[in-house]
């Protein structure tokens, strides 16, 4: 019983400071005054971003590489069974890409080329999606501090009264100094968590077209084998109906 009271009373005061701590952090960002509220909404939308972000590209990395192998593997055994491997896929943008590329009957290389490059480039506005949205809130944040640091002042020197040094209204003076330097904390605190998301997915950004491009590149390498093996065996088939032809003729 003593043991359960103890527990009860460590996890009570654990609460109780959480408490306090959290009112104290609100009423810190309160006294940032009126540009607090859309910093605060900048600071939830990179939040949300980010983790939406963060599966996004969990999910992508988890599987497409191996997809984009077994799918390559599988198309030089019979492309017809890649289709259907692939479709099973769509899912991931490379699955996608392929796709548009192996749907051409009887695609030239440069058709392949072309279709795969086209579908990679509508590919492209899905992987840096909401990329413009950190880096707007990079330029903004830092502004929005800015302006809270100006009304801040312009509150501390409008409260200013000659010889009131030490009266009543010294409470507005550095009410007016505490939202001018919290607001400019609050603005750089905002940017610098945009900034580290907008670095990180861009260079997640940069990673997918350069591996888009060695998938792309591999499977047109192999499109193009299965192209000239197709184009002799059409040669050595017509020039053996073409002897044969002969030798009919000449036999009759």
């Amino acid at each position: 019983m003593q043991i359960y009271l103890s527990s009860f009373y460590k996890s009570h005061k654990i609460l109780v400071d959480t408490i306090f701590e959290m009112s104290k952090l609100l009423d810190t960002l309160v006294a940032g005054g009126i540009t607090i509220i859309p910093l605060m909404i900048c600071s939830f939308l990179i939040v949300t971003l980010a983790i939406e972000r963060s599966l996004f590209w969990r999910s992508v990395k988890k599987q497409q590489r191996r997809v984009a192998r077994q799918a390559l593997h599988i198309y030089q055994e019979n492309p017809e069974q890649a289709e259907d491997f692939l479709r099973q896929h769509t899912d991931l943008a490379i699955a996608r890409i392929y796709l548009e590329a192996l749907s051409i009957p009887d695609a030239t290389p440069n058709e392949f080329a072309l279709a795969l490059d086209a579908r990679t480039q509508s590919e492209l506005p899905k992987l840096r999606r909401f990329n413009n949205v950190f880096e707007i809130i990079v330029g903004l944040a830092p502004l929005l501090g800015l302006l809270g640091t100006v009304t801040g002042l312009i509150t501390s020197f409008g409260s200013l009264t000659l010889g009131d040094i030490g009266g009543s209204k010294s409470l507005n003076v550095t009410g007016g100094i505490s939202e001018a330097l919290i607001s400019t904390a609050v603005g750089l605190i905002v940017a610098v968590m945009a900034l580290v998301a907008s670095t990180i997915f861009r260079s997640l950004y940069a990673q997918q077209i350069a591996y888009f491009d060695e998938c792309c590149t591999q499977l047109e390498l192999q499109h193009l084998r299965l192209h000239r093996q197709q184009t002799h065996q059409r040669e050595h088939l017509s020039l053996a109906l073409s002897n044969y032809t002969h030798k009919n003729q000449a036999y009759h």
